[in-house]
């Protein structure tokens, strides 16, 4: 075959009546050819091996792109659970802080036991603390959500304890309804409650638990004069002056002129003066629409706007203002209407043990402070 394709060839050329001719041997023919097809394929590897190389960096550069959108969004999977677990960790700071409030306001830092014989089985110090972050995370969020309705199971039980001590003198909790002010941040757990609805639950147990036993250490159970030596009850009696019937709004004590009379219960001192009838006059406001009136005192030994406590001595027995003798006129006003005060001086020992465990807390409270 290549003897047919390169074979001997002369090449005739004149020029100026001269000839001459050139000879083209095979071999030369076939070593030409063989340069020139040399050079076609060494052209032809190195286009395709551009061509190689170009889809090759185009490869590795979609990879590289590939890679980096991973990357990227691995980084912002990453990113965005280090914000769940910072919002996590937030939530949970808020939620501790508020029940350390409570703990310490309401139950002198020991968290209450449970109620309920189940809980006990599932108690913080047999929950497994999971490995992962978030787990963890989670766990002791459920472990404060057993503490809460404990707490609240707690509260519960002391505020229906303070209403029955309520119960026993005639006096009814108020509710939360008709209330308004402008809004002042609070000092204490109140301000800190989280939105979460068993935090809101609790918050609002504490409320109603703190109202009804601050309204059972406003009442004024404790003797305003030495003994219980009563000259006069209260309801309808003959005045001792003109003997015509008349309604007598409180308790006559007899007792020593210039004895001591003392706070019946904790509250702030609203007036102290001198009354028509009642001559030298102590009113104490309690709060919660309690009022006590001390009259016909000798001489005071406070003044307008102290704090007093229950047993603080106010004044000194005397017979002044419409008086026939020595002695202490003692009220008792619920809400502006006079009551009977030995519903509250012979209070049940529910009112007795209720004021007793409000006062040594509150006592232990200020002492923190």
């Amino acid at each position: 075959m290549w003897k047919a394709v390169f074979r001997d060839h002369e090449i005739f050329i004149r020029t100026g009546g001269e000839v001459r001719f050139i000879r083209l041997s095979a071999v030369l023919q076939r070593r030409v050819a063989a340069l020139v097809l040399g050079a076609l394929g060494l052209w032809l590897a190195f286009t395709i091996g551009m061509i190689l190389w170009q889809a090759s960096a185009t490869y590795q550069q979609r990879d590289v792109a590939a890679r980096a959108v991973a990357v990227e969004r691995a980084e912002a999977r990453v990113a965005t659970e280090a914000e769940r677990m910072a919002a996590q960790v937030r939530s949970l700071g808020a939620r501790q802080d508020y029940l350390e409030g409570v703990l310490a306001a309401d139950f002198d830092n020991a968290p209450p036991a449970p109620t309920n014989p189940t809980e006990t089985a599932t108690s913080d110090a047999a929950t497994p603390v999971p490995s992962d972050r978030i787990s963890a995370l989670h766990a002791i969020g459920e472990r404060q959500s057993r503490l809460v309705v404990a707490m609240i199971s707690a509260i519960d039980a002391r505020s229906q304890r303070a209403e029955t001590a309520l119960a026993a003198v005639g006096i009814r909790a108020g509710s939360t309804e008709g209330q308004g002010g402008p809004f002042i941040p609070a000092s204490r757990h109140e301000a800190a409650a989280p939105r979460d609805p068993a935090f809101q639950r609790l918050a609002q147990a504490v409320a109603r638990m703190e109202l009804v036993e601050q309204l059972v250490l406003s009442l004024p159970s404790s003797l305003p004069a030495e003994g219980m030596n009563l000259s006069s009850g209260f309801g309808y009696r003959r005045d001792p002056f003109n003997g015509s019937g008349a309604m007598h709004a409180g308790l006559d004590f007899k007792g020593a002129h210039a004895s001591p009379i003392r706070a019946a219960a904790a509250g702030r001192v609203a007036f102290v003066g001198r009354q028509s009838g009642y001559g030298n006059t102590i009113e104490i406001d309690h709060g919660h629409g309690i009022m006590t009136r001390y009259a016909h005192m000798s001489g005071f030994v406070t003044r307008v706007g102290q704090t007093v406590t229950p047993g603080t001595q106010i004044g000194l027995m005397g017979s002044t203002g419409r008086s026939t003798g020595t002695h202490l006129h003692f009220e008792v006003r619920v809400n502006g209407s006079a009551v009977n005060p030995r519903r509250f001086l012979e209070a049940n020992p529910d009112v007795l043990e209720v004021q007793a465990s409000v006062s040594q807390r509150v006592h232990s409270r200020g002492n923190a402070r």
